[in-house]
């Protein structure tokens, strides 16, 4: 692959953030009459709209002060922040994490996801990927020139299961796949794998000698009566398993850019080596922040999900009102994914008209997989009457260029 090819497949079109970059392209100027409303960005959370985990600026002030000793810290990172993290994360995950060789700090969960496809493939090698789900995943194995082998998620239609076609994982593994990457809860549909496909996924992982990582980003934002289980605490290899999380959206701290890393030695070994060409280390300041992180104020986090399920409930039942709308209530998470009715244009024509004529802007549904051109994703950690009005705003536009 050319280096030109390599990177137009990165294209940054729909990233979050982006589309101040667009230039107008409404499909029909005919009927752009706007709506009037405050612009809601669904692309990525609102951090105003849900404060940050107490004492997290207090925590990267006192950083500060510090000077020289936080700022240079070691590339994995701070090592009494590891173990402290690491303890936490064993009590959270069910299975033990080594602070000193298993655990790294990264430039956010999306650079701990960079590091991750960078230390396990190469060219040529072939790789399982979900259908739908986050599409920096494909993203990354076509940009370090593995073979993508997409094993579908009906989720849709499932009701106590994210609904993955097991069959198609373990055709992948027979094919030569090594690796499997995933996330839980998934991103976009927002559901939760359940304990017996977690199960098989070890097993399958074990029986191939795969190694699998798996995004957990979302796993503390689970809505009441969701069960959770962890990967890692599963009947796998230790040394075949990474996991990655961080603090960033359910506690509204996307913005010190912290992610964390944690598994086999000889993988977060590779990251750390990687990490200290591509950035040195997470920003030493921020990774004091990280002392928040799992000791929040008591019912801080049932607080935040409860304001969180409301949101999901009331854009839900307005999505369910929409004739030919389909949406499936997410277990976790901050995500809607609706498959839209048919439309007399094109989806990116409407996600396009939806940002120019209603101030809503989404994520079309084909940055997560081939097969789901009608739905779009958004993310509902807004502020609720704001993101109530907006999907209001985005079920007229469908009657708009209804067929």
């Amino acid at each position: 692959m050319d280096i030109r090819t390599k990177f137009a497949k990165l294209g940054t079109r729909f990233a979050p953030g982006q589309e101040v970059r667009l230039e107008a392209a409404a499909p029909d100027r005919e009927r752009m009459e706007p709506l009037p409303g405050t612009p809601v960005d669904f692309s990525h959370g609102d951090v105003d709209a849900h404060p940050p985990t107490p004492g997290a600026f207090e925590a990267f002030t006192a950083a500060v002060e510090i000077g020289g000793a936080q700022a240079y810290t070691e590339y994995r990172g701070s090592a009494p922040i590891r173990e402290a993290l690491a303890q936490r994360l064993t009590r959270f995950t069910g299975a033990p994490v080594d602070a000193q060789d298993g655990l790294i700090i990264t430039p956010g969960t999306q650079g701990a996801l960079f590091l991750a496809v960078a230390a396990t493939v190469t060219a040529g090698d072939k790789v399982a990927i979900v259908q739908p789900d986050y599409f920096a995943n494909r993203k990354l194995v076509e940009f370090f020139e593995g073979e993508i082998l997409p094993v579908q998620m009906h989720y849709a239609g499932a009701t106590d299961s994210a609904g993955l076609e097991l069959d198609q994982l373990e055709e992948a593994f027979r094919a030569g796949a090594r690796m499997f990457l995933f996330s839980n809860p998934n991103n976009p549909a927002g559901v939760v794998y359940s304990a017996a496909e977690i199960a098989q996924i070890a097993a399958l992982a074990a029986r191939y000698d795969a190694t699998v990582i798996v995004d957990q980003l979302y796993s503390r934002l689970r809505y009441s009566g969701v069960p959770y289980t962890h990967l890692r605490a599963q009947d796998i290899a230790p040394e075949n398993v990474v996991t990655i999380m961080g603090p960033s959206k359910t506690e509204s701290l996307s913005g010190y850019r912290l992610g964390v890393a944690f598994g086999g030695a000889e993988i977060i070994d590779r990251m750390e080596k990687l990490q200290a060409i591509v950035s040195l280390r997470a920003a030493g300041y921020s990774q004091a922040v990280l002392q928040t992180w799992f000791a929040e104020p008591e019912g801080w986090m049932e607080r935040r999900i409860a304001a969180h399920q409301v949101i999901r409930d009331d854009l839900v039942a307005l999505f369910r009102s929409i004739e030919g709308c389909s949406v499936r209530l997410p277990g976790a998470g901050s995500y809607l994914f609706p498959e839209l009715p048919p439309l007399s244009i094109s989806p990116v024509d409407f996600v396009t008209a939806l940002r120019e004529q209603a101030g809503v802007t989404v994520t079309p549904g084909t940055e997560f997989s081939p097969h789901a051109a009608r739905s779009i994703r958004l993310n509902f950690s807004q502020d609720h009457a704001a993101a109530v009005a907006a999907v209001t705003r985005l079920a007229t536009l469908v009657e708009r260029y209804r067929t």
